[in-house]
């Protein structure tokens, strides 16, 4: 049976990000009571040719003019059928709209320089060190932990202790400490913001000032900078250390790893000797093999091991770590990846690690300006006054109490928000319980409220102001209702409709035939020792059933070492050099994934026979629905008659 279509496949030929304004323009065709312009049908055309040159001949437009006309008959029978009610449908949509204002809810060019800013930053990797005074969000004692920092900074400025030691002595980073505050080279986008930037930003061999982050307040020394390494993939062999037992077994693990290593040296293969000696739980079902990765991932030691070796196969000198010993080989190395590869993948990682808040904040300040937001400070703290701090801790707070206090806090295109409505937000955002200084904490809950409120508006209008929102969102809203009745006419109904099945199967009862086939069993191992047991279990000639078979074969071990496929196969997927004998077990044979299979026959059909419905169902509801769908074509062709303005359409011609 052909794979059922998805969302995606449908919409692949609709549906595209990168969709541009489309101006007004003729109308080139209808369907029924619904037009398209020739900008629409352009703008659709260009855009699905995959990075091709444009072909603009009249056969090429009017092949495309067919399918995108056949599109919008389904869209328009959707609308007829209501479908766009369904209440799936339209929280699809509304997530999917959601979604989709996000990225129009930012300051473009805000966000296009934080993009590059991180790609030209993964250029280089940066070795440095940081003393951390550690501080949780809205604490009382951050002038003092400021005061902390501050005095830290200038005993080393003048000379009094080193950073090295400053670091040993108060960092709050304990595991940094210890070396200094060192913590290795790292990379764009593996930080919180503030600190890439300060660590970038910071000459080699010098020391920042002091700065804060979610985590606290941080002084930065820049020891180095290189070229970026990217990415690497390795396997290992690793003998491990445990605490508990001691040098002896230290000594034990180190005796394991050099024989291993000499090993290697006389020219057995890596896979051989990682099957032997790597104790390594996370990697020891994948001969070895460690998932990708880059600069800041592994302790220094592996990381530098791993990044020395050149050529595919070469293999390290034993190293130790705090897990025990290894000997790393290598399996590829991965450049970094041009711009156009990387920027996708840039841009979801600075949604999550909360730099986008600066095109964010960019947009906020837009939408203030052309709002003309004003704010009303005292205002806001005469509702703060007002609130006690109990009732802000004990979770009492009541926002009906403040029902009478209407000043203005802000207004923005001439709507006035009160003291009271904001008093309503503090009660659904926070449920009555805020932790902080009070000032502070209700201050921060007005910028929330307040871009809540901007961003609503803004998200409200988009539609109508934004021509590109618009045209991703009716592409995507068009995707999903062609979805919905896709499944109704087609997908769902033929495999559900019994009756219509059979009686299709019979009529076409000549295209589901057997090709010579063979009945038994179908036998795949993914070791070649699994099969060779499976081998000895057959030529024992028990009388059991082929499931005990597999079950004796996997024995107490993991229960897919030997899987067991039963029925009737066409001998055509199989290329034996001896005949094939009923009652007999063909030779094993490798498949392409490095399995290995064996068929056990119980029947030979060397003349073509009559697939049954069940046997063939797959095959024909793939083609009932192929079927239903050239029906369905017909059908709305007839009810959605395509009228074109041949006029336009040979202006289009080139």
């Amino acid at each position: 049976m052909k794979m059922k279509k998805s969302l995606v496949s449908i919409l692949v030929l609709f549906l595209c990000l990168g969709a541009t304004a489309q101006k007004k323009s003729a109308e080139l065709f209808s369907v029924g009571d619904r037009s398209v312009s020739s900008s629409e049908f352009l703008h659709m055309y260009t855009k699905n040719q995959m990075n091709k040159k444009v072909d603009y001949s009249k056969d090429a437009l009017n092949e495309y003019l067919d399918l995108y006309s056949l599109f919008k008959m389904k869209v328009s029978q959707a609308y007829d059928a209501h479908l766009d009610t369904i209440p799936s449908v339209r929280r699809e949509i509304d997530s999917y709209r959601k979604q989709l204002s996000k990225t129009f809810l930012t300051n473009r060019t805000a966000k296009d320089k934080l993009i590059k800013e991180a790609f030209e930053r993964k250029k280089k990797d940066v070795n440095v060190a940081h003393i951390l005074i550690a501080l949780k969000p809205n604490t009382k004692d951050t002038i003092f932990k400021r005061k902390t920092i501050d005095s830290i900074y200038n005993q080393i400025k003048q000379g009094n202790i080193t950073f090295e030691k400053a670091a040993q002595l108060y960092s709050n980073d304990k595991q940094s400490a210890v070396h200094g505050g060192g913590i290795g080279y790292i990379t764009a986008l593996q930080i919180v913001y503030p600190f890439e930037n300060v660590a970038y930003n910071t000459p080699k061999g010098k020391m920042s000032k002091p700065f804060r982050t979610v985590y606290g307040y941080h002084i930065v020394k820049k020891i180095n900078e290189r070229k970026a390494r990217g990415q690497i993939q390795v396997a290992q062999i690793m003998t491990e250390v445990r605490k508990s037992g001691g040098d002896k077994g230290r000594l034990a693990a180190r005796k394991k790893i050099d024989s291993a290593y000499t090993m290697l040296k006389k020219g057995v293969d890596f896979e051989v000797v990682e099957k032997r000696f790597n104790e390594d739980r996370f990697t020891k079902n994948s001969g070895g093999v460690m998932p990708v990765f880059g600069v800041g991932k592994m302790v220094s030691i592996f990381e530098n091991a791993a990044f020395s070796l050149d050529k595919k196969g070469d293999f390290s000198r034993v190293i130790e770590t705090d897990n025990g010993f290894h000997i790393i080989s290598l399996m590829k190395k991965i450049p970094l990846k041009s711009f156009e590869e990387d920027k996708p993948i840039i841009e979801r990682l600075i949604q999550r690690d909360g730099r986008i808040k600066v095109a964010q904040d960019a947009f906020t300040a837009q939408l203030k300006e052309k709002l003309n937001y004003k704010q009303n400070d005292a205002a806001l703290m005469e509702l703060i006054r007002a609130i006690p701090d109990s009732n802000l801790r004990n979770g009492k707070f009541n926002p009906l109490s403040y029902r009478k206090m209407v000043k203005p806090i802000f207004t923005m295109d001439g709507t006035t928000f009160k003291q009271a409505d904001f008093a309503n937000y503090i009660k659904v955002y926070t449920k009555g319980r805020i932790y902080g200084a009070k000032e502070n904490a209700l201050t921060s809950l007005l910028d929330n409220y307040s871009k809540k409120v901007l961003t609503d508006y803004e998200e409200a209008q988009l539609e109508k102001t934004n021509p590109e929102y618009k045209n991703i969102l009716q592409e995507y809203r068009e995707g999903i209702l062609i979805f919905e009745l896709t499944k109704q006419k087609v997908w769902d109904k033929a495999p559900l409709d019994t009756t219509g099945l059979k009686a299709f199967y019979q009529k076409n009862r000549a295209n589901y035939m057997w090709t010579p086939a063979v009945e038994g069993q179908l036998y795949t191992a993914k070791k070649k020792e699994d099969i060779m047991k499976l081998v000895k279990e057959l030529n024992a000639m028990k009388k059991v059933s082929p499931s005990e078979i597999t079950k004796n074969v996997n024995g107490d071990g993991p229960q897919d070492k030997l899987s067991l496929e039963e029925g009737k196969f066409e001998q055509s997927r199989f290329s034996f050099k001896k005949p094939i004998v009923a009652g007999k077990y063909m030779p094993y044979f490798t498949n392409k994934d490095g399995s290995y299979s064996l068929l056990m026959v119980d029947k030979v059909y060397n003349n073509p026979t009559q697939k049954t419905l069940r046997e063939a169902k797959g095959y024909v509801i793939s083609d009932y629905q192929d079927a239903l769908e050239s029906t369905w074509k017909q059908e709305l062709r007839a009810k959605y008659p395509l009228k074109v303005n041949k006029r336009v359409f040979s202006s289009l011609i080139k």
